[in-house]
C-alpha cells in the first residue's frame, strides 16, 4: 500500500518499491512566479486532500547542457510553478534515521534533484532518509537586482532545511540529526551554509565535493553581471522589470553573458571578484551581502564559523578534463600556448614547469587541465580544510581517481556522483558500461556511515598528516598526494 505523510502544506501519497518510500515533488514554498520569482521564499500554500507524489516536480528555470557537454552530463528540465520542492526518499517503516539533504550542483545556473543519477533509494536502502531540493538558479537565484533581496538561491536552501527541520520526522528521519552535502555548486553552497548565520543549527554534519570556500564575489561586482544581462534584455536592473519577463528569455541572456565572460575575462568589464570566485566559468553565484553571507566562507570557517561540524571534503583526480576535452580545448593546447595561458590566468610561476615534468608523456592540453584541476578544485578545496582544522573542525579528505573510458574524461568533474548515489546504470553516458561496481560500494558506504556517525572510516586530516582516502579500483589511504604542485598554490 503506497504511503501517506502530513507535511507542511498537507497529506502527500508517496510510493513504495522495495522497501523504500518515495516521495517526489513535495513544495517547501509558494511558487516563485511574477513579482515572486524575486521575493524571499514564502510559506508553502495549503492544498485540499492528498497531493500525489509519485513523479518529481519541475524544475527552476534553466537550459539543458548545451553540445558537446550534454553528451555526457545528464540535464533535467520540467517547466511548472511549484519548482521549489524537494524529493524524500526513506526506507519503509523508518523511525528516528539519520537524515541527508543534498544539494544538486550545475554552476548556479543549472542543477534538478530530479536527475536519475540523483536517486535516493540506495541511500534510503541502508538507513538513511535522503531529501533532495530544487532551488532558484540563475538570475533569479544569485542576480543583484534593485528590489530584490540579495542571494535568493541559498534563501530557497535555508527555508529547504527548515522545511525538513518541521516535516522529516513525518518520513521517519530524525530532525536534528542532519548532514547536508552537494557537489560543485552544491558543494559550494554547503561551505557557504556552514559560515552563514541563518543557517546555524539546521545541520550537524557536511559533505563538499569539489567545491571550495571562495566561490562568492562582492554586491558591486556582481551589479555588472546583472546590468549587462539587463542591457542585453533592455530592461533596467530591477526586480520588477525582470519579473515581467519570460523567465526563457533571461534564461537566454544570462547564458549569452556568461558566454562573453568566458571568451573575455576582463575584469574591468565584470569584476576582479567575478572572475575570482567564479573560477573562470561561472558568471552568477553567492554574493558577500553582510545578510545570508556575511564574508568569504573560507574566511568566516578559519574564524570559526562551523567549527563544530564535521567536514568530509575532496575533489576528482582529474576535475577540470571535463571542461576542456569535450569541448576540444585541451586538443587546442600547444606547448606555446602553455606559458600564456599561465600569465592570462595569474599561474604560480613554476606551475607550467612543474606539471610538464611530472607528466613527461602528457600533451600540453593534459599538462593544462592538471593545473586548472589544482587552480579550481584542489587548492580551494585543501584551503577550505586547512581553515576549518585551524578552528577545531574534524576533517576527512578524499580524491576519486578512479577515471572512465569515456570521452577520454579520466577521473573528471562530477565522474564521482553515481558512485556516491550507487546509480552507475544512470550514468553510464558518463562512467560506461563497465564500471567498477565494487567501487561504487566502497563510496557509497563511506557517504552512508559519514552520514550515519560524521567518520567516512578512514583517518582525519590535518596539515601536519594530509591523509587523503585515493577512491580507484584498488582504493588506499594516502599522505599528500602531488604534494610539490599543491605547495605552488599557497
Amino acid at each position: 500500500m503506497d504511503p501517506v505523510v502530513r507535511v507542511s502544506g498537507g497529506l502527500v501519497r508517496g510510493v513504495n518499491r522495495d522497501g523504500v518510500s518515495s516521495f517526489l515533488g513535495i513544495p517547501y514554498a509558494a511558487p516563485a512566479v511574477g513579482a515572486d520569482r524575486y521575493r524571499a521564499p514564502q510559506p508553502v500554500v495549503p492544498w485540499a486532500g492528498e497531493r500525489p507524489a509519485h513523479e518529481h516536480g519541475p524544475t527552476a528555470a534553466q537550459a539543458p547542457y548545451p553540445a558537446p557537454m550534454d553528451a555526457v552530463l545528464p540535464s533535467s528540465v520540467a517547466p511548472g510553478d511549484d519548482y521549489l520542492n524537494v524529493s524524500v526518499w526513506a526506507p519503509e517503516d523508518a523511525d528516528g534515521l539519520p537524515v541527508m539533504v543534498w544539494i544538486p550542483g550545475g554552476a548556479f545556473v543549472r542543477g534538478a534533484n530530479s536527475v536519475p543519477t540523483y536517486d535516493g533509494a540506495a541511500f534510503a536502502r541502508d538507513g538513511i532518509v535522503v531529501v533532495g531540493v530544487n532551488y532558484r538558479v540563475g538570475v533569479p537565484g544569485f542576480g543583484v537586482l534593485d528590489g530584490a533581496p540579495t542571494n535568493l538561491g541559498l534563501r530557497d536552501q535555508i527555508a529547504a532545511l527548515e522545511w525538513v527541520r518541521d516535516n522529516v520526522e513525518a518520513f521517519g528521519g530524525a530532525p536534528d540529526d542532519v548532514t547536508v552535502f552537494g557537489e560543485s555548486a552544491g558543494g559550494m553552497s554547503v561551505a557557504t551554509l556552514m559560515a552563514s548565520p541563518a543557517a546555524e543549527g539546521l545541520f550537524r554534519r557536511a559533505v563538499i565535493q569539489s567545491g571550495g570556500g571562495t566561490a562568492v564575489c562582492t554586491l558591486d561586482d556582481a551589479r555588472l553581471v546583472s546590468a549587462e544581462i539587463a542591457a542585453r534584455l533592455g530592461v533596467p536592473a530591477t526586480a520588477e522589470a525582470f519579473a515581467a519577463l519570460d523567465p526563457e528569455t533571461v534564461v537566454a541572456a544570462q547564458s549569452a553573458v556568461g558566454l562573453a565572460i568566458q571568451a573575455d575575462p576582463d575584469p574591468a568589464r565584470w569584476g576582479a571578484s567575478v572572475l575570482r570566485g567564479g573560477l573562470g566559468i561561472m558568471s552568477l553565484f553567492p554574493v558577500v551581502d553582510g545578510d545570508i553571507v556575511p564574508g568569504v566562507p573560507e574566511e568566516r570557517l578559519r574564524e570559526g564559523a562551523g567549527a563544530g561540524i564535521p567536514l568530509l571534503i575532496g575533489t576528482t583526480r582529474d576535475e577540470f578534463r571535463l571542461f576542456l576535452v569535450p569541448t576540444g580545448v585541451a586538443a587546442g593546447v600547444t606547448a606555446e600556448v602553455l606559458p600564456l595561458l599561465g600569465q592570462r590566468y595569474g599561474w604560480p610561476e613554476q606551475a607550467v614547469t612543474t606539471y610538464a615534468a611530472n607528466r613527461p608523456t602528457a600533451a600540453p592540453g593534459d599538462v593544462a587541465a592538471a593545473i586548472l584541476t589544482d587552480a579550481a578544485f584542489r587548492a580551494p578545496t585543501t584551503r577550505l580544510a586547512d581553515a576549518h582544522h585551524a578552528a577545531g573542525g574534524s576533517v576527512q579528505l578524499y580524491e576519486f581517481d578512479w577515471g572512465t573510458d569515456v570521452a577520454a574524461l579520466g577521473a573528471s568533474h562530477a565522474l564521482e556522483l553515481p558512485f556516491v548515489f550507487d546509480t552507475l546504470e544512470a550514468a553510464t553516458a558518463m562512467v560506461g558500461q563497465n564500471a567498477p561496481q565494487h567501487l561504487a560500494d566502497q563510496v557509497h558506504r563511506a557517504w552512508v556511515d559519514f552520514g550515519r556517525t560524521g567518520d567516512a572510516g578512514w583517518p582525519r586530516w590535518t596539515p601536519e598528516h594530509p591523509t587523503v582516502m585515493a577512491f580507484d579500483i584498488e582504493s588506499s589511504v594516502v599522505t599528500g598526494p602531488r604534494a610539490d604542485e599543491l605547495r605552488l598554490w599557497g
